[in-house]
């Protein structure tokens, strides 16, 4: 079967099963494509993207209005 033939049997499926169709197409890429990405190695760099401190609202809107007032004197 050629891909041109697949193609136009998949277009005449019901939408549900081309939906499905995709989802697994898509897992069968992702496990190709991302093979050494697993829950051991990602659990390793659990807390890399934590700031120091997390800022309120407030915080961030006086930072800001400090650095305008600074930037336009």
């Amino acid at each position: 079967m050629t891909l041109q033939e697949l193609q136009k049997q998949a277009l005449q499926l019901p939408i549900s099963d081309r939906w499905q169709l995709v989802q697994t197409l898509l897992e069968s890429l992702q496990q190709e494509t991302y093979p050494m990405l697993r829950k051991g190695h990602l659990s390793r760099l659990r807390g890399i993207a934590k700031g120091a401190a997390v800022s309120g609202y407030e915080d961030i809107a006086t930072d800001y209005v400090t650095y305008l007032t600074q930037k336009y004197q």
